[in-house]
């Protein structure tokens, strides 16, 4: 073969930072081997793989083509590596979740992952919906645990189980054990909600969607437990995953506001990339993911491992 396994791993780094030198930190490589091992890569099939843009790497249309199939093949050089180790065949794991999921599920599944499979490492990102969609579009994750759909042409998005948002309010607010509530009677009040891009907003917005103009969205956040400490202190209501809301609403902190005519239920998916290989570690992974689901109807109801 006329290139090495070390050129590969420098060409999908830098495809995936679109810089040289940082990928050399990422690699712990010289700025100087690492372009060595671009330039020769290049030159010994005698094509051109970036566009170069100031000192930014660009991906043309050779490169994009190359990516999946040379992060495949190193996946693939990295479990037979583990398996010489012995180790069973799990490289390292790189696994994106939104927050709701990475907050109150991903830890504690990956956390038991690791206690069956000690070998392995996993490195976990939790960020909103669009960035993991993101992310793993441009094969910087191999796994993606998202709330709500993806439509991203490249991307499979496989159903995974049921959450349910619901809409929540300070024991103390007007609002609450008020019984069955209809959108308009909380059209007028204070909102505070996840921001845009998250997959919480995008249901929420979509339920909501014939009241929307005239809310009053008084606060954006991106993270749960900021928006259940500002309903807690009466700045106004919220809609957060029921999952997020469990511990709150058993201590009597945060109370439900029922409302049946809204339609807040929606999907938590895994998404992985068409043309990214399955590894070994990402099929165990997701086994044990619809493992501990089991027969839950809904997020709330899963039975989460204990990591002693």
């Amino acid at each position: 073969m006329k290139f090495t396994l070390r050129q590969l791993e420098v060409f999908v780094a830098v495809a995936r930072i679109e810089s040289a030198s940082r990928a050399a930190e990422v690699l712990s490589l010289s700025q100087s081997a690492t372009s060595t091992a671009l330039l020769e890569l290049e030159r010994q099939f005698d094509t051109r793989l970036f566009d170069r843009i100031g000192k930014r790497l660009k991906l043309n249309a050779q490169g994009e083509m190359l990516l999946p199939k040379a992060g495949e093949l190193l996946d693939r050089a990295r479990e037979l590596e583990a398996l010489l180790d012995g180790h069973h065949g799990f490289g390292p794991l790189n696994v994106g979740a939104s927050l709701t999921i990475g907050n109150y599920l991903a830890t504690l599944i990956i956390g038991r992952f690791l206690q069956i499979h000690p070998e392995c490492r996993v490195r976990l990102e939790v960020h909103n919906t669009a960035t993991i969609v993101r992310q793993v579009a441009h094969f910087e994750l191999d796994l993606g645990l998202i709330e709500g759909d993806c439509q991203h042409p490249d991307l499979v998005a496989e159903p995974w189980v049921t959450d349910e948002l619901v809409v929540f309010a300070a024991p103390n607010h007007p609002l609450a054990n008020r019984g069955p509530l209809e959108p308009s009677d909380v059209a007028s009040e204070a909102w505070i909600l996840r921001e845009p891009g998250s997959g919480t907003r995008e249901t929420f917005d979509h339920a909501m969607r014939h009241w929307l103009t005239g809310l009053d969205i008084r606060l954006e956040l991106e993270h749960t437990e900021a928006i259940k400490r500002a309903v807690e202190s009466g700045l106004g209501i919220g809609c957060i995953s029921r999952l997020a809301l469990k511990e709150a609403f058993r201590r009597g902190s945060l109370v439900p506001l029922e409302m049946p005519g809204v339609d807040l239920t929606r999907q938590f998916h895994f998404l992985t990339h068409k043309q990214k290989y399955p590894s070994a570690g990402v099929r165990a992974l997701l086994e044990l993911c619809r493992d501990i689901t089991g027969d839950a109807t809904r997020s709330d109801e899963i039975n989460l491992p204990f990591i002693a």
